[in-house]
This record gives C-alpha cells, structure tokens and sequence, in this order.
C-alpha cells in the first residue's frame, strides 16, 4: 500500500498551487516604501519609519510579516510633510487565524492533526479529479468511508504457514477480504463508483474556491506562515514625499562600554557601543538608527484577522426539520420512534495566546560595591534609634540625578547599511567622565579590590552593561554598570589588587544608654555605640593608592579619623576613604559614634538586667527610679518562683505514696492492715490538698509581682 503522507503531500501541493495562482491573478506586487529610520527601544519593540511619493497610480507597500502585522495595524501613523497628503487607507489581505482556517477547508473544530481520512472528508460534496494507475476519473466525492464502514476489499493471500487454525478463519492457502478506506464518487456522467484508497493515486479539487481555502488553511498550519511577508497597499496621494512609521517586534539594543583611566587627572574617557541587529528579511540601506535608552510600554494585541461575535438562534415555535419526513422512510417505520430535534450553541469567544520577544529582564549586581545618588529613608528596621539623633551619614552623598524625561535617545550620526539578518556593533558615545581610580575593602577580611568611582556628569543617561576597563597601557578589567542616571555615581570594582593591605587592630567597643521605653510587650533601649578601632593600611606599590573601606555602620552616625568620607545608599552604609603613599605602612585610627536601639520581650526581663540599665550614668532619673521600682517587684517574684520547683517536687512525691498505699489496701485482707493503710491515705490526701493550695499561691504572688514590674515600666512609655 502507497503511504498516506503522500497522498496528503499531493493534495496539499495541488491546493497551494491552485492559491498561489489565484493570488497571482487578483494582486500585483507594489514596490516597497523605502526604510529610512529604525528606532530601537528597550522593551523589545522598534519603530520604522519610511518615506517616499505615493501616487494613486503607482501605489507603494509596507512589506511587514505576518507576525508582526498586528501591532502595525496598531501603532500605524502617517505623516504628511506639505499638508496636501491625502490618505484614503491601508489595504492588505486579511490574516486567517488556525481555526478560521480549519474551518474554511472544512476541517473539524480543534488542534488535532490533519489526518488524510480527515483531508479527504473536506472535499465531500466537491468536485475533484480522481486519479488511479489505470484512469483519471472527473466528479464529485460523495462520502469517504472508514474501513470499519467500507465494502471488503481485494483479497490477500494467506500463507500456508501463517495461516490461523481458529474456528471460523480461512483455510491455508485461500484468500483474506481487506477492509480498508472507500471513496464514493459520483462521476460527471452520474455514475457513483467507488474506489479503495489503495488504488488511488491523487486527489485534486477542480474548483477554484475550494483549492484556494484549502491553501489557505494549509498556509495557516505552516510553522512558516508566521514568518511570510504581508504587502501593506498604502492607498494615498501626495505631491510630497509622505512618511509612514510604525512598530514592530524588535530585538533589544544592549550596550557595552570602554573605559579609559587617566593617571593623573580623576577624570576617564567613556565609549560606548551599541550592538544592533537586522533580524528582518530586509537589507537596510542608509538607514538612519535611533537608539533609546527607555521601556515605553508595549503589548500584543490581535487585529489582522477578522473576528466575529456570535448572535443568539432563535427558532420557530413549532419545531421544523430541514429534511423531509418521508424521504428515507414510511409512515409506518415511524410509528413507534422518537422523534425529537436537539441543537446545542457553545459560546465562541476570543482566546489567544499571546508569544511575543523582546521583553527583558536584568539585574546587575557587583557584590558589596553599590550606588551612591539615591535617595534612603532612616528607620529602626537595621537597628537605628528613631529617638536619638548622632548624624546623618546620608548628607555626604551627591545629589540624586534628575531626568527631563522618561526616555534619552542616541542618534547615530551616519546612516548605516545593513544586511538582513545582520548584526553591527555602533559606537554612540565618546566622553569624558569623573572616574576615580581607588582600592575598595567591602570589609576588613576581604581582599583589595581595584574599582573606580564613576560620576555621570554628562547630560544623557548611561544604559545598562558590560565595562572594560583600560589603565596603565593596557587592559585593566571588566565589570558591569547598571543603568546610570546623570549626576549619579557608582562604585565599580573590576580587578585585584594584590599590592595593598588592610587589617583590623585593638578594636574597642562601649555601648552608652540613654532612654528606654516600654513598646508594647518590649522595652526598647537608645543607646550609643561608642567604637574605637585602628586599621593598618600597607600599600607595597610604587603609586598612591585611595583606599575606599565599607564601615558597618548605620546611617545614623558620626565616623572621625579618615580623610574623606562617602555613603553607599544602597547598602545603606558609611564609606572611609584613606590616601596612602607609595611604599608606606600606616595605622589610622578611626572612632564612631552610632544611635542604636535594641528591645527585650517583658517575659524576658529580669531583676539584674534591669538594674543594669538603671545603672547608665545619662538615664534620666525619672526613668532609673522606674527601672529600680520593676527590679524590686521582679526579686520578689523570683523569690516565690524558687520556691516552686521544691513544693512541687513534694508534691509528686506525695501523690505517689498515695499510690503506693492505695495498692497496699486493695491488696491486703487484714482489718488492722486495712485501717492502718486508710489511716495513711487520708493523712496525705490531706498534704496534697494543702501543697496544691500553696503551690497555687505561690503562683499568684508571681504573677501579682510581675504585674507590679509591669506597671512600673509602663512609666517609661512615651
């Protein structure tokens, strides 16, 4: 038997060429309007902008995929130059979605295969020419049977051997009937005939319509239907050129950048490269690029292809049949049948799924090494007091970076030629920026980093990438820069720096109260961290080095003893800066003062700690008294709570006799023996009873003192 993809291939083939060609006849190819400016954005999206005469005679095109039809249908603007533009629309041909297409070959609802049973089916009622290995028979196809519904087919022989011996199966050596698919075909000279699929040959529908929505449906299941080019007729006149823009799928821009230290001056040369891509089958010739550093908002959204709503059926009121009654049957066959018409409307709505490239997500991260120009709030959340103020670390930082808009766009100078499916590497910047060579400690047990302190002190925001650094001669390291606001900075570590050395010595810390409160269930201490430590800074190299060192403080403090001082409002911590002379080894002494606050659950609170508080020399008095007046009522509680553990150990050791004894009694048959035992259950029941209500006692003076502790703190609230 011939395999069925062939037959399915020929049909196939015969309905595309039959589309094609109908195509052919109803459209001509316009010359495309020529490509002049392409914007890239951020969000995955371009926009194209092309410009040309148009005439009513010579009619231009927008040659767009089928893909990315709909959001050119959805962002389409014209643009006149002389005011005399006339525009009378955008004609292209409709899109066709898969299950439109389905249904337009007469395909059954759904995403299951197309099967050739299922191919066949569409073309009942149609006519076709049905070609075999001994004729070519012309007319209409009937039906298309199963093989469980079709006639026995041409016999196969059975081999002696493989005969089945079963009762009711052919003998050796006679002939098996195979059943297999049939089509029903009445001829043009009315003859029905039959065919087993076996003896086909082809199957080609002669009438145009049905082969050109056959091509259609299969043009809509090619994966490269999406791909296909669809000519958008721009029907419009003008005396001027005319320029026509709109947005299309595009891969995102990204950029790269160069940085070039100097050696003297705090100051660097910045490139900036953009890596482009024509992912389009378009050869781009003079094409001015527009690169933006911003996300505008984009989405997906479907209007190419024609959509319909469904309407409400409304039947007649005496149910009418589309058949006669007694075509197929008599009056009589009927007479004890059922008859009944049923009709079912699902509500067809539209779903999609919706695939589109482009978007992006991206998070840069250097470690510890963060950015400095953003604003932080100051809070408890990382241990600070809101009570006590020491100083605000913050103020040291540069003024955030304002934007006069949300997007910044580079314009490249020469317009570029590109080929399809191309990719090119542009430069769009060249300047000089505030770049500080320094050595940076994310803390004292890391190792030195060689970094640089960026200041974007151009007038254009700095897109998101990689950095290669250059110093020295020659190549120095590569980092990543997030995106860069003017004005703001960024501390960026991009190599090792093995020639200098810090080290931690005689680290001493003092913690000073100076308020307490009762928040809630929790007493809260303000305090300040007094906190002295010496740093040895080794630099082993022929050159000064700026050593940058992340202090683990919080924002509100005071730092003395470095030379400079800096903040990274991203971690939310102070920076010491120390200069070192070539060849040196120095210890410089740095000394904080921190407004920290720390609380302790009341259940937790006891007599010692509390008097340890009311012990710092600047707790105001008020709140001392009130501290000692707690530890007093918290001793007599712990007074009664020592207590406990023994009166309950009795206890246990009590109601234990009493089981002991109680067992003695059940167990013994002397009178005397019985009344002695009963004299000793009575005796310490009467114990229990007394321990329990002393144990019970000692339970509520607990917690009567520690009600009295409890009322004293509340003084201290706010």
């Amino acid at each position: 038997m011939r395999s069925t993809s062939r037959y399915v291939s020929a049909i196939l083939a015969t309905a595309l060429l039959a589309t094609s060609g109908l195509a052919a006849a109803q459209t001509s190819p316009k010359p495309p309007l020529p490509l002049k400016t392409v914007r890239l954005y951020e969000s995955g999206v371009g926009y194209f902008e092309r410009s040309g005469r148009v005439s009513q005679d010579a009619g231009l095109a927008l040659p767009v995929p089928v893909s990315h039809l709909d959001d050119a249908l959805k962002t389409l603007v014209v643009l006149g130059t002389d005011g005399k533009t006339s525009v009378a629309g955008i004609e292209f041909a409709s899109s066709i979605s898969v299950e439109n297409g389905r249904a337009l070959a007469g395909l059954s609802e759904g995403s299951g295969p197309v099967t050739h049973a299922s191919l066949l089916r569409s073309l009942k009622g149609g006519a076709i020419e049905l070609r075999t290995a001994r004729e070519t028979v012309k007319g209409k196809l009937v039906d298309v049977l199963d093989p469980e519904d079709g006639e026995p087919g041409p016999c196969v022989p059975v081999a002696e051997g493989e005969a089945s011996k079963k009762p009711g199966e052919s003998a050796p050596g006679r002939c098996v009937p195979r059943k297999e698919t049939t089509l029903l075909v009445l001829t043009t000279e009315a003859e029905i005939r039959k065919f087993f699929l076996s003896d086909v040959v082809g199957v080609k529908p002669t009438d145009a319509s049905l082969a050109a929505r056959l091509g259609a449906s299969a043009s809509v299941a090619s994966p490269q239907g999406a791909s296909a080019r669809r000519d958008l007729r721009v029907l419009a006149e003008s005396t001027s050129d005319v320029t026509l823009g709109y947005v299309a799928e595009a891969p995102v821009w990204r950029s790269t950048y160069r940085m070039v230290l100097s050696g003297k001056e705090q100051r660097g040369t910045l490139q900036g490269w953009a890596l482009v891509h024509n992912d389009t089958d378009e050869e781009w010739k003079k094409v001015k690029i527009e690169l933006v550093n911003g996300r505008p908002d984009s989405f997906l959204y479907p209007l190419a292809a024609p959509r319909y709503t469904r309407r409400e059926l409304l039947t007649p009121s005496e149910p009418l049949s589309t058949i006669p009654q007694l075509v197929l049957k008599t009056a009589d066959a009927m007479w004890s049948e059922m008859i009944g018409d049923s009709f079912g409307a699902g509500g067809l709505g539209l779903s999609g799924y919706g695939a589109g490239g482009g978007g992006r997500g991206e998070g840069i991260g250097v470690g510890r090494i963060g950015t400095i120009g953003h604003g932080s709030g100051t809070g408890a959340g990382d241990g600070s007091s809101t009570v006590l103020s020491v100083g605000d670390l913050a103020q040291v930082a540069e003024a955030e970076g304002m934007e006069a808009g949300a997007l910044f766009r580079y314009s490249l100078p020469i317009p570029i030629d590109l080929r399809a499916h191309g990719s090119a590497l542009l430069p769009f910047l060249q300047q000089s920026i505030s770049a500080r060579r320094i050595v940076w400690f994310g803390s004292v047990d890391d190792v030195g980093r060689s970094a640089a302190r960026i200041k974007n002190d151009t007038k254009q925001t700095l897109p998101a990438g990689p950095i290669s650094f250059f110093a020295d001669g020659g190549f120095a390291g590569e980092a990543q820069i997030d995106r860069l606001k003017p004005s703001e900075s960024r501390f960026i570590a991009f190599g090792t720096d093995i020639d200098v050395e810090l080290t931690q010595n005689n680290m001493l810390v003092t913690d000073e109260v100076q308020l307490v409160e009762l928040q809630g269930e929790q007493l809260t201490e303000h305090f300040i961290r007094h906190t002295r430590v010496d740093y040895t800074i080794e630099n082993r190299s022929g050159g000064a080095r700026t050593v940058f060192l992340n202090l683990d403080l919080v924002r509100n403090a005071t730092v003395n003893g470095a030379d400079e001082l800096d903040f990274d409002v991203v971690s939310n911590k102070p920076l010491a800066v120390f200069a070192s002379e070539p060849r040196s080894k120095k210890v410089r002494r740095i000394e904080t003062d921190q407004g920290l606050s720390r609380g302790t659950a009341v259940s937790a609170l006891n007599p010692r700690g509390l008097r340890a508080i009311a012990a710092a020399p600047k707790l105001p008095a008020a709140q001392r008294a009130a501290l000692e007046e707690a530890a007093k009522h918290l001793t007599d509680a712990e007074a009664r709570e020592s207590l406990l553990p023994k009166r309950r150990a009795d206890l246990d050791e009590l109601v234990q006799d009493l089981g002991r004894l109680r067992g003695y009694l059940g167990a013994t048959r002397s009178k005397n023996d019985a009344e002695k035992f009963t004299a000793q259950i009575l005796e310490k029941e009467a114990k229990v009873k007394e321990l329990r209500t002393r144990i019970a006692s000692l339970g509520t003076e607990v917690e009567g003192y520690r009600g009295r502790a409890r009322t004293a703190l509340s003084k201290l609230t706010r």
